[in-house]
């Protein structure tokens, strides 16, 4: 039997489970309420399409915290070999970046975007854009689907509308009304993978500067909350990049509590307290006659500097060889703990990803099939699921969203 299947949403989640359900015989149409699908797909990994990860499959699920068990089945039918090998099947090759990051070769997310579309397309998808779907309603055992003044039929539905992130791309977290008008519990949004804001005037100071090989931890009411090694930057609001947007999460969470967060930064992770002094003892005495400010550079970059020596009490044109212990155990600290008090985070049109959506417990892993409304289907960021930032939260959109299309098809 040939099912008739909507579904709504043209990310790579909905792209992928359309093409699939197609490729399986179902008669798909795919309705996007922008005037063209893929749009967030297409900024992603700041334009160059950071489309997945290399990590093995545990360690990949690591990276979603508590409900990583859920998403086992999905990544069990399609993971980041068979994304590699559509990709190619299509026509755009891919590259291993540092951290398992998986790219189009060309560092073009456009030219994911098209492929994923042709690959629709070529399946027998049809594809409508300009299509805000108001309502699904559910009559004899069917769908009808709402938008504009029209209205479709079809045997099964696929939600991939996506969070509430970005949502000039389309993503206004429309699905969660959605799904919770067919009888869904939503837990409930926030961003995530979100820059932080800080208190005072420091990042701002240093606005522009990227860190690379540092280790960041998050601490929340003095207890360490998450830690992580890698790149992050300083803004005019506050702290951005990899490493901040792993932990913003937790941060998030924390700030909305009340509590004390704070952002650690070791400057110096590859050494040890005994270590780092014994290089500081070592660069006082080779340099004695240097002005401090002038030592530092050997330490950090240039733009640091004011603010270290502002931080730590420390003149710049003093003498390395005139440097007391007391003044070199402050810099010591500052080097290994510079701090940062977290009094916010910025609104979730900049976050990457949408933490909450559809409870997990109302979905089927097996099929993406929901337990509360049968014939319909979810996959993608419109389910409680959000991952570390690198590739893992796009490739568990393309995994659902191939399950999803795979089962609403009824296929073997």
């Amino acid at each position: 039997m040939n099912h008739s299947v909507i579904v709504i949403g043209g990310g790579p989640a909905g792209l992928l489970a359309s093409a699939t359900a197609a490729s399986k015989g179902a008669t798909v149409t795919l309705l996007e309420r922008m005037d063209r699908p893929g749009r967030k797909l297409r900024i992603c990994g700041k334009g160059r399409g950071n489309i997945g990860n290399t990590a093995p499959l545990n360690e990949f699920l690591t990276h979603f915290g508590k409900n990583f068990r859920f998403l086992r089945p999905a990544l069990s039918h399609f993971f980041t070999t068979d994304t590699v090998e559509l990709l190619s099947d299509l026509g755009v090759p891919t590259k291993e970046e540092r951290g398992g990051r998986l790219f189009p070769a060309s560092d073009s997310a456009q030219d994911l975007v098209d492929a994923f579309v042709r690959n629709a397309k070529t399946k027998g998808v049809t594809i409508r854009t300009g299509c805000r779907v108001r309502g699904i309603k559910r009559k004899d055992g069917r769908f009808e689907v709402s938008f504009g003044t029209q209205t479709l039929t079809a045997d099964r539905i696929i939600l991939t509308t996506g969070g509430a992130s970005y949502p000039a791309t389309g993503s206004t977290g429309d699905g969660y009304e959605l799904a919770k008008s067919l009888g869904h519990a939503i837990v409930p949004i926030a961003p995530a993978l979100v820059p932080l804001i800080t208190a005072g005037d420091t990042a701002s100071k240093l606005q522009g500067l990227s860190l690379k090989n540092v280790r960041v931890e998050l601490r929340v009411d003095g207890k360490k909350a998450g830690e992580d090694m890698g790149e992050m930057l300083f803004t005019h609001f506050g702290l951005s990049g990899p490493l901040i947007l792993t932990l913003s999460k937790a941060a998030v969470r924390a700030v909305d509590q009340g509590k004390k967060t704070e952002i650690l930064i070791d400057l110096k992770p590859a050494l040890d307290t005994a270590k780092l002094d014994a290089r500081l003892l070592r660069d006082l005495a080779e340099h004695g006659k240097m002005h401090l400010e002038n030592l530092l550079r050997g330490l950090m970059p240039p733009k640091l500097i004011p603010v270290c020596l502002e931080q730590t009490r420390l003149a710049g044109d003093k003498a390395a060889h005139q440097i007391s212990s007391e003044e070199r155990k402050r810099l010591r600290l500052w080097l290994k703990e510079l701090r940062f008090t977290v009094s916010g985070y910025r609104p979730m049109r900049e976050a990457i990803i949408t933490s909450g959506g559809v409870d997990l417990s109302e979905v089927n892993p097996k099929t993406m099939e929901s337990k509360v409304c049968p014939g319909l289907f979810l996959a993608g960021e419109v389910l409680d699921m959000d991952a570390d930032t690198g590739g893992f939260n796009l490739q568990a959109a393309m995994s659902t969203g191939y399950l999803a299309g795979l089962s609403a098809s009824d296929a073997p």
